[in-house]
This record gives structure tokens, C-alpha cells and sequence, in this order.
């Protein structure tokens, strides 16, 4: 017959090796968890560096955009300045000049002529474009104010002449055109709403 004292040795040899598989089984969860978060902060990192490197690529795509676009600002300044030359020649001479030109003559008025509409379709061809100013809005941003011009037929603050075109490269002024305001006449957007035979006396 069997004795107790036989049958306690196998269970306490049983304990410990549980004990172990608990061990070794939860510093494998620990483990896993921790490889886990490893993976979660280098996908995360990771996905930054992604997010700043398209961002920096935009922006170099700018940059370089704006580099292209701008960069021949100095000179077709200096070229406005040359077209304005050959406009102000072709408008000091009188008319009548024009009509009995001999033919030497005529041929360099229509040599001027030329060179300043070939001036101006190279500006344009590389971005520079004229600034919208007669009968526009004064917009400070697009127009430069010479003097103002009384008329009461026109809203106050309405282009009524241009002593000198403005031009723009792409979105930005090359040169604010030199206008003339109207002064005098309603303000601007009033006209608009005024009721048909004059004053509204309704008031």
C-alpha cells in the first residue's frame, strides 16, 4: 500500500514548472507589447518624415515655380522702360508730320511702331501683362493716383485716365499704372442702385 508521504514530491515538482510557464509566458506577452510599441513609434516616425519630405518637395516646387516665373523681373522692368521711350517718341510727333512723311521718314515711324509691339509681345510671352485700369475701380494695390478728375457723370473713385500702363508678371505688379480718379460723382456702387429718373424723393 501506497503511502501520502510518496505523492507530495510530484506536486511540489509540479508547482515550480508552472510557475515557470506563467513566467515565461507573460515576459513573452511583455515582449510583444513592447515590440508592438516599437513598431507603432517607427510607423508613426516614419509616416512624419514621409508627411515633411512631400511637404518640403511642394515647396521646392514652389520655390522653383516662383524662381522661373520672377526671376526676369529687373529686366522686363528695364524693357518697359525702353517700350515707354519708343511710345513717348511715336506721340510727340504731331500728325500732320505723320501724313507728309517722306518715305525715309515713314519708314521709321513703322520701324518704331514695330520694335514696340515686338517689345510688347515678348513681355508677354514671358508672363508680363498689361494692368486692367480705365474704367476700373481705383484699386491702390494695381493703380497709382496722379491727380483727380472732376466729373459727376462717373462714380468717385473710377479710372478715367491712364498716363501710364501698369503691368504684372504672373500675380504680382511690375509696375502700378499712373491713372487719373474721377472725383465728384456718387460713390462707387450707389449709381448702380440709383432709381430711374433721378433722386429717389420717396425718403
Amino acid at each position: 500500500m501506497m503511502s501520502d508521504e510518496t505523492v507530495a514530491p510530484a506536486e511540489e515538482t509540479t508547482a515550480p514548472v508552472e510557475e515557470a510557464r506563467v513566467e515565461a509566458a507573460e515576459a513573452q506577452f511583455d515582449f510583444m507589447e513592447e515590440l508592438r510599441a516599437k513598431n507603432a513609434d517607427l510607423t508613426d516616425r516614419l509616416l512624419r518624415m514621409a508627411a515633411e519630405m512631400e511637404n518640403l518637395r511642394k515647396r521646392n516646387e514652389r520655390d522653383l515655380a516662383d524662381t522661373r516665373a520672377y526671376a526676369i523681373t529687373g529686366f522686363a522692368r528695364d524693357m518697359l522702360t525702353a517700350t515707354d521711350s519708343l511710345s513717348r517718341a511715336l506721340m510727340v510727333l504731331p500728325a500732320e508730320a505723320r501724313e507728309n512723311a517722306d518715305p525715309a521718314m515713314q519708314s521709321l515711324i513703322d520701324g518704331i511702331e514695330m520694335t514696340e509691339r515686338e517689345m510688347q509681345r515678348l513681355l508677354a510671352k514671358h508672363g508680363v501683362t498689361p494692368i486692367e485700369a480705365e474704367g476700373q475701380k481705383f484699386d491702390p494695390h494695381k493703380h497709382q493716383a496722379m491727380f483727380e478728375v472732376p466729373d459727376p457723370s462717373r462714380p468717385e473713385g473710377t479710372v478715367v485716365q491712364v498716363v501710364q500702363a501698369g503691368f504684372a508678371i504672373g500675380d504680382r505688379v511690375l509696375r502700378p499704372a499712373m491713372v487719373g480718379v474721377a472725383k465728384g460723382g456718387p460713390k462707387a456702387g450707389q449709381a448702380e442702385h440709383a432709381p430711374e429718373g433721378g433722386i429717389d424723393k420717396s425718403v
